[in-house]
């Protein structure tokens, strides 16, 4: 049982707690204003628990052949699930992280070591900032999972934002995001939209009951200008305790339907989830 004391601390942006797991000796959760961020186990990185979080890592694990090197840049850092995933499946990528708090850089750097020999680059700053002073043609993968409380940035939801991942992303780079939306979906909806005049391949990860619009939840975007493996992402989406499918082709332009992407004028951010949508997964 862990008997790690909790830890909370005022960051720039909320307070912050990281709560240990009582059935993993080393595991964290982190959630700010109450809100679960984060989940790391620091014995075994690779663990993802949150079902989002895995369908992330699902995409980091087949764009390219396994253990294959990547520069990775991540936009929100949270407790650096995903990095500390890339450094143990991926061994000598280069990642950058950009998170907008630095106190919960601090926190994290503090009370959660990376693994050893784990390439990873910090950076405090606003995430779409940051890319838009990033080199063009620099990052094979481009993970965006940045809410401002429990909300996408409207600044991080238009197309001008699109248009700056699709330039620091190389030719064969990929997009990958976590969004959050329910039935309509004109948030989603018009994400894609926007993307789908930067990239020739889209394709979307979300539990089928999210998709009938049964309940407010994730949906992961991934964005290519070459066909995703969308058949491997099936099989390991299909395969995790709470199963999800993958949108692509024609079902995919069939929901995005007459949408339009946003302009940086009209963005606003993703919708208010309602109450207790987003529990500890």
């Amino acid at each position: 049982m862990n008997e790690a004391i909790p830890v909370s601390r005022v960051t720039d942006h909320g307070t912050a707690r990281l709560m240990p797991d009582v059935d993993r000796p080393r595991a964290w959760l982190l959630t700010v204003d109450g809100a679960p961020q984060s989940y790391v186990d620091l014995d075994e990185p690779a663990h993802l628990e949150f079902e989002y979080t895995r369908r992330l890592g699902h995409v980091l694990d087949t764009v390219a052949e396994p253990g294959r090197a990547l520069d990775v840049v991540h936009l929100g850092g949270g407790a650096f699930t995903l990095p500390r995933y890339v450094a143990v499946t991926r061994p000598g990528s280069r990642q950058e992280v950009v998170e907008a708090d630095r106190g919960l850089l601090a926190l994290v750097a503090e009370h959660l070591p990376l693994p050893a020999g784990a390439h990873v680059a910090s950076h405090a700053a606003d995430a779409r900032a940051w890319l838009e002073n990033a080199p063009a043609d620099s990052a094979d993968v481009l993970v965006a999972d940045v809410f401002g409380g429990s909300r996408v940035p409207a600044h991080l939801a238009c197309v001008g934002y699109a248009r700056e991942a699709a330039r620091v992303l190389r030719a064969d780079g990929v997009y990958v995001a976590n969004l959050a939306d329910g039935a309509p979906f004109a948030f989603l909806r018009a994400q894609l939209a926007g993307f789908a005049t930067l990239f020739e391949e889209l394709a979307l990860i979300a539990e089928p009951g999210v998709l009938r619009g049964r309940r407010f939840g994730n949906a992961v975007l991934v964005a290519a200008h070459r066909p995703p493996d969308t058949a491997a992402l099936a099989r390991r989406t299909a395969a995790d305790a709470f199963p999800a499918r993958v949108e692509h082709g024609r079902a995919l332009r069939d929901f995005i339907g007459d949408a339009r992407p946003v302009r940086d004028e009209d963005a606003a951010p993703s919708p208010e989830p309602p109450a207790g949508a987003f529990g500890i997964g």
